[in-house]
């Protein structure tokens, strides 16, 4: 039972450097993704520095290991920002210490526009897709969630009444609503009665428990066997988690998904770069050709930021002047 999206328990007895960090996290209300990240590269840190303890580090180390990102690894300006903001976490917020004016290489920026799909290429891909994979890319692209966002559904976040979906803990941990595209009602229908009567004989069987999260599953122990906390999208089996002992049902996986998706592709005859995320991009684009604005896109989406919802408008090849070449005129 693969569970990247649930937390890891924190050890209480003897716990270790990372033990107190992922505490210091949860205790200033940080996403579980942003968590996993900063561990990461708390980890990568620590190695690179020949497992020294980072109390024992500095500036000087900090500097060096995010040279080496830049100049030796190569990476992206946006993984040196997050590596960067990792560290600052690790040693401001969690050990008290300022770093002072770092001195670091810097990655060389390099613009790269998201990979966008027409209508109808996104339509033939998802045409020779089915089953629940089927209708969870129609949502990627329908709603514009994020892929971890549509695994994660519940039953309770799609509102019919109001056609909407809720998206809950979403990327920055923030909740947001999303519109419910209308031709998907038919089969959201049926997969919830599916989702039923597989609840059922899970109840039936003993079993009906789902992950709750945060202190939800200790204060009401109850819910987790509702109808509304089921996954919209769950796993075909019944697994062990590996870190509480519990046997339940989680969501599908994302490589569930992923694979489905791939074999669309490759039966589809596009030859681009598709993955879950470009429907999320082409969602985005769509609109900005109907002639939505950015404000509006930016909401359905949940970025923090404008300027990141901006980037389709240079998609769209608009760039604020709708420039037309002189041979097609």
């Amino acid at each position: 039972m693969m569970i990247d999206d649930i937390p890891v328990p924190i050890r209480r007895t003897n716990p270790r450097f990372i033990d107190h960090l992922r505490a210091c996290m949860r205790n200033r209300k940080l996403s579980y993704s942003t968590e996993k990240t900063y561990v990461y590269w708390a980890k990568t840190f620590i190695r690179t520095n020949q497992m020294r303890n980072p109390k024992d580090l500095g500036t000087k180390e900090v500097d060096i290991f995010l040279t080496w990102l830049a100049v030796e690894r190569q990476v992206s300006p946006g993984t040196q920002a997050i590596a960067l903001n990792a560290l600052v976490f690790l040693f401001h917020k969690f050990l008290g210490r300022d770093l002072g004016q770092l001195a670091y290489t810097r990655s060389k920026p390099k613009r790269r526009l998201p990979q966008v799909l027409s209508h109808r290429e996104a339509m033939k891909i998802i045409n020779l897709m089915s089953g629940q994979t089927k209708l969870m890319v129609q949502i990627l692209y329908g709603a514009g969630l994020r892929q971890a966002e549509c695994c994660s559904l519940r039953i309770k976040d799609v509102d019919v009444s109001m056609n909407e979906l809720i998206v809950r803990s979403g990327k920055g941990n923030k909740d947001r609503r999303t519109l419910l595209p209308q031709v998907l009602l038919p089969n959201l229908r049926t997969q919830i009665n599916r989702v039923k009567l597989l609840h059922e004989k899970d109840l039936a069987n003993g079993f009906g428990e789902v992950y709750l999260p945060g202190a939800l599953g200790r204060k009401y122990p109850g819910r987790a066997r509702e109808f509304s906390w089921q996954y919209l999208f769950p796993s075909k089996r019944i697994g062990v988690d590996p870190r509480t002992s519990q046997t339940r049902r989680h969501h599908i996986h994302p490589t569930t998904v992923q694979k489905a998706l791939r074999r669309a592709l490759q039966e589809s005859k596009i030859f681009k770069p598709v993955t879950c995320h470009t429907f999320r991009h082409s969602f985005a684009t769509q609109l900005l050709k109907k002639g939505y604005d950015l404000r509006t896109i930016q909401e359905l989406l949940g970025h923090s930021d404008i300027t990141t919802t901006e980037i389709y408008t240079h998609v769209l090849n608009k760039g604020g002047h709708g420039v037309i070449s002189p041979i097609d005129s």
